[in-house]
């Protein structure tokens, strides 16, 4: 758990500093850089979008992840838990409440280093996977805690909860980090929610990210279905 941790901590502290200089920031400059980092993140999701090899797993599962995540209330869910911590923090419950602790969750949460990460602290006892994510992490968590309000300081605890949680569950995930197929598509369906992450903090297009998450474990199990089926002969 040491690397989880300190992914943690990191992106708590980040989003302190940002939260430090955000009062002195003019409004236009932040909404200018909130903008760029949309951009960027749309520029994240293609890259990692192109790293899948079969589009209509990726499409099915995020059409149908979609679909599970409404019913499950995902979105709404983070957005009670935002509504909860805002009302806690008093005071400091200021900002785009909502919007920064369900964009940065995606963007902490999503991605193939947050698994491996994960499986490496868990199974190798090393953490410089996760070291290197929480760097990422800390510093971006400094952009968008100015830019977006403290909670990004609450996805410091679900970042906590959602990886240790998948340390603990490191040797039953052991087989889709061993198994490039699987990895790919679920990376490339990651790199859709980010595109859709992108498009909100670029303000080209709200659409709710958070409600597609199930479509990662959707983009699994179809591939390792697919994988499973057995292939046509050649034809001589």
């Amino acid at each position: 758990m040491r690397g989880t941790l300190l992914n943690a901590v990191c992106v708590a502290v980040g989003a302190a500093i940002g939260l430090l200089v955000r009062s002195s920031a003019p409004e236009a400059l932040m909404s200018v850089a909130l903008q760029g980092l949309g951009l960027v993140t749309m520029g994240i999701g293609f890259k990692m979008f192109l790293e899948g090899k079969n589009v209509l797993i990726v499409a099915f599962s995020v059409a149908i992840g979609g679909v599970v995540g409404h019913l499950l209330g995902i979105q709404e869910g983070l957005g009670q838990l935002a509504d909860w911590a805002k009302t806690s923090a008093g005071s400091l419950g200021t900002g785009r409440f909502q919007e920064a602790l369900v964009t940065t969750t995606v963007l902490f949460c999503v991605g193939p280093m947050t698994l491996l990460g994960c499986l490496e602290d868990a199974l190798e006892n090393k953490i410089d996977l996760l070291a290197l994510k929480s760097v990422m992490d800390g510093i971006s968590s400094v952009f968008f805690a100015a830019l977006l309000g403290p909670g990004v300081l609450v996805t410091a605890v679900v970042v906590l909860v959602f990886q240790g949680t998948l340390t603990l569950l490191a040797r039953y995930l052991k087989p889709v980090a061993d198994n490039p197929a699987l990895l790919s598509e679920i990376v490339a369906t990651g790199g859709a929610l980010m595109i859709a992450i992108g498009l909100g903090l670029a303000e080209i297009v709200k659409i709710p990210a958070a409600t597609y998450l199930p479509a990662l474990v959707l983009a699994g199990v179809l591939a390792a279905v697919v994988q499973r089926m057995p292939k046509a002969p050649a034809v001589s």
